[in-house]
């Protein structure tokens, strides 16, 4: 009896103290960041003037992180790119790097910052984090000492790594991670040899770690989801928007939709090169976001985020779309280019109708009702079944309901920022090759529409009421891994990429050395 009695107090005792140690909810900060630039230069500057630009930036920062704790933030999220900018070559970005250690050493910088060697950066973060009692994630740069028993040891001996480092609220280093999808441009980093997975437990929930182009790829996004079972994305970027698919906020949300998790976007600021567009983002549905091309000033957001993501039923993205027939159409199919891919389009000549396009095994399903068929905007429905090999190599499958540039057919897949054309309702399905879909709503002035769409388990993007505004695109933007490296781009038209195409584009997503 007495046995009994104490093993019922134990399993008690457990499950408060399980209970009072973890949290249910928490808040989350993001903070969009505008950047003070380092002035372009051939010749490394000395450390102390690279410091010196650092804690310029440290200084904005430590201002939103203040603030953010002071409403409460359970963690904070900022830039790729934020402490020292861009416009470095190799040898240019050395001095503003520090030797990170991993996480494993039980190290908190605030308390004993000689340990690694000279690390004030590292330093200033695990005071911020400590101070005011809340998780910094930051995105700085990891030097690492190599020599001749390495093959792949780099010339000059050392190699360089875009790097997101995670203090706790105690300053203590919990997460360390190596960048390992450079975005074309990323000279001054090295690609670690293997990709890292990163996570980090607190009693908030499980988070994983990447960076801007990262997304893009399977490894590490899809496996910290997938196979580690994050709640939470933490995710700096210096992300520059593309239209009519990669604008931040429309894919990073459409991204934590599609994967079932909760995800804290923090970009730079920087209007004059297309830098905008941060968020909270819940797997249901946009909690807090930001999109200004018209000031110059940085932003805080915060939202109350649930701690443990109940991940969503498995949606089957071709159910629907296999199960019925192409829908019948006298309209003429053409071709239109979006982000160098050459889409299948039909126009919609209606206010209301039901069509269907198809490119190679992709069959794309649309039914829509327009609140008028104005003479002055044109729409269409596009399908894209291929390999997109401008700044990286990834397989594409795009279903979209978009907005040309104008009222001529031809411009159908350019860059597009309002519209007049308000829909009343719609539903976009596709034959997906894959189970990665990320759907994606975006109206006039480049804004979400939450709450007012959802996707069904077999498949379709639909929306729940008349859209809140006009309407520029709804995407299902899918991405088959497995064929990123099996099609050769040699093979494929669409990779004889002119020079000047190249010299278009390169600045076009993640962080840049110019």
């Amino acid at each position: 009896m007495i046995t009994s009695r104490l093993l019922v107090y134990v399993a008690v005792l457990v499950l408060c103290v399980i209970k009072v140690s973890s949290r249910d909810t928490f808040i989350a900060a993001v903070y969009e960041h505008a950047v003070k630039l380092p002035n372009a230069t051939l010749v490394p500057v000395s450390h102390e003037e690279a410091l010196a630009l650092m804690n310029q930036n440290l200084d904005l920062l430590e201002a939103a992180i203040t603030s953010a704790a002071n409403q409460g933030a359970h963690i904070i999220v900022t830039p790729e790119d934020g402490i020292y900018g861009w416009n470095f070559s190799r040898e240019t970005i050395y001095p503003y790097l520090e030797d990170i250690p991993d996480p494993g050493v039980n190290w908190i910088p605030c308390n004993n910052p000689k340990r690694f060697g000279y690390t004030p950066v590292q330093e200033r973060l695990s005071c911020l984090a400590k101070d005011n009692s809340i998780y910094i994630v930051a995105n700085i740069g990891d030097k690492k000492p190599c020599n001749a028993s390495d093959s792949q040891c780099p010339l000059d001996g050392r190699y360089q790594y875009n790097t997101d480092v995670v203090f706790d609220s105690q300053g203590k280093l919990v997460a360390r991670y190596h960048k390992h999808n450079l975005f074309m441009g990323e000279n001054q980093f090295n690609v670690p040899k293997k990709p890292e997975v990163v996570t980090f437990d607190t009693i908030f929930g499980r988070f994983g770690i990447f960076t801007c182009f990262d997304i893009l790829f399977y490894d590490p996004a899809v496996t910290l989801v997938k196979d580690f079972h994050v709640d939470t994305i933490v995710f700096p970027t210096a992300w520059m928007n593309v239209l009519p698919h990669l604008s931040a906020i429309q894919f990073h949300s459409a991204w934590a939709m599609g994967m079932g998790v909760n995800f804290l976007a923090s970009n730079i600021h920087h209007p004059s090169k297309r830098m905008t567009g941060s968020g909270i983002y819940a797997p249901d549905s946009p909690r807090a976001f930001h999109y200004d091309m018209k000031t110059k000033e940085g932003k805080l957001l915060l939202s109350q985020l649930d701690s443990y993501t109940h991940h969503p039923i498995v949606v089957n993205w071709t159910s629907y779309a296999s199960s019925i027939k192409a829908f019948p159409t006298e309209n003429q199919e053409f071709t239109g280019t979006a982000f160098f891919d050459e889409f299948t389009f039909l126009e919609l000549t209606r206010v209301t109708g039901n069509y269907t396009v198809c490119q190679k095994k992709l069959c794309c399903h649309l039914s829509y009702k327009m609140s008028e068929k104005r003479t002055d905007e044109v729409y269409a429905l596009g399908a894209f079944d291929g390999l997109h090999v401008v700044e990286g190599r990834y397989y594409l499958q795009i279903c979209t309901l978009l907005k040309c540039k104008t009222a001529h057919v031809h411009t159908c897949g350019g860059a597009v920022e309002t519209a007049s054309t308000r829909f009343e309702m719609f539903s976009l399905s596709g034959t997906f090759g894959t189970q990665y879909v990320f759907p994606e709503v975006l109206l006039s002035e480049t804004q979400l529409a939450p709450g007012e769409f959802q996707v069904s388990s077999d498949g379709r993007l639909f929306s729940m009421k008349p859209l809140s505004g006009p309407l520029l695109t709804v995407t299902l933007f899918g991405r088959i891994y497995e064929k990123d490296q099996t099609l050769k781009a040699s093979s494929d038209p669409r990779s004889q990429v002119p020079g000047v195409m190249l010299l278009v584009i390169i600045p076009i997503v993640c962080s840049l050395s110019w």
